[in-house]
């Protein structure tokens, strides 16, 4: 059913006029009583009974008037709820973001965001798994990597390289690698390694090397990686921002570099949404909060 039909045949029953009801509506005289004759034959039953002088609702009008009317009603409110959500912060905004993104300290941020638009909830996901933001319902993303899908509006926020860190306690008890084939020789954390090895493919001076290494632990978080690393269990190869920003807050004893000469393109950081054509205001109040806070944080490493 064609709600502009509903809409006309009310108007005409307020204003008990097809000419004034057309003359309001910026429309023919005619095409509003074809309107309201369609309407009828959609339903079935007789509306308004015509004379040359009144109109009259007949008792199915009256019935379909008093409900059709509540309905229009309503469906106003909800355009005016739906606009004043595209320009007045407030509602759900979900979000999904790597575990790792806790070094970067969202939780400060998002503080801080609730603080200026106490009338948004944020709905954060934290998972290491790829999230289908349309699929699974989410307006915006914080992902670091690869971005793979091009229907996604992103926002880069920077680049990272990878160096070569361990502790003071593990050199102490190891020794530190002279060359970079001695790599697979020491107990090294993996970052998503397979069958308890993994192979490094770093930059140095004579090109590109690469070698096979092995050691005590496999994890899937970057953050996890690096606090092992910090606690003397092997070397690791590690984010330099995350590095720097660790010892920034001192959340941990000074990680050492080494084979300095040797590093690798790290993955990018992003945030991106599905769309930012009719996105909400909350989203968009959001959205560009959390890039101004990664950029702050970024730019200060």
């Amino acid at each position: 059913m064609d709600l502009n039909h509903v809409s006309i045949f009310a108007r005409v029953v307020e204003l008990e006029s097809f000419t004034g009801a057309a003359n309001q509506l910026g429309l023919p005289k005619s095409s509003v009583s074809r309107t309201v004759s369609r309407l009828e034959e959609e339903l079935g039953v007789r509306l308004l009974q015509r004379t040359t002088r009144k109109l009259h609702l007949t008792d199915a009008g009256h019935a379909y008037y008093d409900r059709a009317r509540v309905a229009l009603a309503a469906l106003e409110e909800a355009a005016t709820a739906a606009t004043t959500l595209s320009t007045v912060p407030r509602g759900i905004v979900r979000v999904t973001a790597p575990n790792d993104l806790g070094v970067l300290n969202l939780a400060d941020a998002l503080l801080r965001f609730a603080r200026k638009y106490p009338e948004v909830h944020v709905d954060l996901t934290l998972t290491s798994r790829f999230v289908d933001l349309v699929a699974e319902g989410f307006d915006l993303a914080v992902r670091a990597g690869k971005l793979t899908d091009s229907t996604l509006v992103a926002r880069k926020i920077g680049s990272d390289m990878l160096g070569l860190f361990a502790a003071a306690s593990y050199l102490k008890q190891h020794g530190k690698p002279k060359s970079f084939s001695e790599l697979a020789q020491h107990r090294c954390v993996l970052f998503r390694g397979k069958n308890a090895k993994a192979e490094w493919r770093l930059a140095g001076p004579n090109g590109e090397e690469s070698v096979t290494v092995r050691g005590p632990i496999s994890v899937d978080e970057m953050a996890f990686a690096q606090q092992a690393v910090s606690k003397g269990m092997g070397i690791g190869l590690l984010p330099m921002a995350g590095v720097k920003l660790g010892l920034q807050r001192k959340e941990a004893p000074p990680l050492v570099r080494i084979l300095p000469e040797y590093s690798t393109g790290g993955a990018g950081l992003y945030v991106v949404s599905p769309s930012v054509r009719f996105q909400s205001a909350a989203v968009t109040a959001l959205r560009e909060f959390i890039i101004e806070e990664l950029l702050r944080v970024w730019n200060s490493l």
